[in-house]
């Protein structure tokens, strides 16, 4: 058995699935429940608290649907690691990821010269169809899957390789390179995932996911990379300081 006893109140209002999905987040809150403990089987949870297996599931749901824990074929029910949380700066995911004590690592989907796409021209401010550099890349966090991250820089800006982007996160490489990226301007927002996209973040189809579109700039002005880039909603989610003027 994975976790620790649960009791129910059958006298309470409360009922009894919520009570059992509330003592299982509280247990992982604590840290009795560890990123990838497995749970038992709904029959062997109905069975230990003398529950309809019914309600046992409906509890487990609930868990799913708040990003607790996660269903995968053939191995059952586990724990997921808890939600990377990334204060809106001029950062790369790949150093937040490290901040937070997280293991990044990336897989690069494509890394081509490409016809500048006219929404993208517009935002670094060059001609549609002019040679721009393209990569897309899936970024995992202590092996699961958290981003998909496309990104668009002009051609002749830094010379990007596979090994690189697979090893670091793209401003650790145009700073490297000398670059200093002063600002960007970016807009957050949301969306359900496609059949595609749920397949890559191990998602179902539907789900939602945080999407973040940025332009940066460098300290002379000059727009050197715009990036789309989609987040596992239930792993995610970006903060904000607001002060007063």
């Amino acid at each position: 058995m994975t976790g620790p006893d649960f009791a129910v109140d059958r006298s309470s209002p409360v009922p009894l699935y919520f009570q059992v999905a509330e003592q299982f987040a509280a247990a992982i809150q604590r840290g009795d429940l560890a990123p990838g403990d497995r749970l038992d089987s709904e029959l062997q949870l109905a069975d230990r608290l003398g529950l309809s297996r019914p309600t046992v599931r409906q509890a487990i749901q609930h868990l799913v649907d708040k990003g607790l824990i996660v269903r995968r074929r053939g191995v059952g029910t586990q724990v997921v690691r808890g939600e990377i949380r990334r204060a809106v700066e001029l950062t790369s995911l790949h150093d937040d990821l490290l901040r937070a004590g997280q293991q990044p690592s990336t897989s690069v989907l494509e890394l081509a010269t490409v016809p500048c796409p006219p929404e993208v021209a517009k935002a670094l401010g060059v001609p549609p169809g002019d040679d721009v550099q393209h990569l897309r890349r899936l970024r995992f966090s202590d092996g699961e899957p958290l981003a998909v991250m496309e990104n668009w820089l002009p051609a002749d800006l830094v010379r990007l390789s596979m090994d690189a982007l697979q090893a670091n996160g793209l401003y650790g490489i145009l700073r490297a390179s000398g670059m200093r990226i002063r600002g960007a301007h970016q807009r957050i927002g949301a969306r359900a995932a496609t059949a595609a996209e749920a397949q890559m973040l191990g998602e179902r189809r539907g789900a939602p996911l945080l999407t973040m579109t940025r332009t940066a700039y460098d300290d002379q002005g000059r727009y050197v990379e715009h990036g789309a880039h989609i987040y596992r909603a239930t792993r995610y989610s970006l903060e904000v300081t607001v002060a007063e003027r």
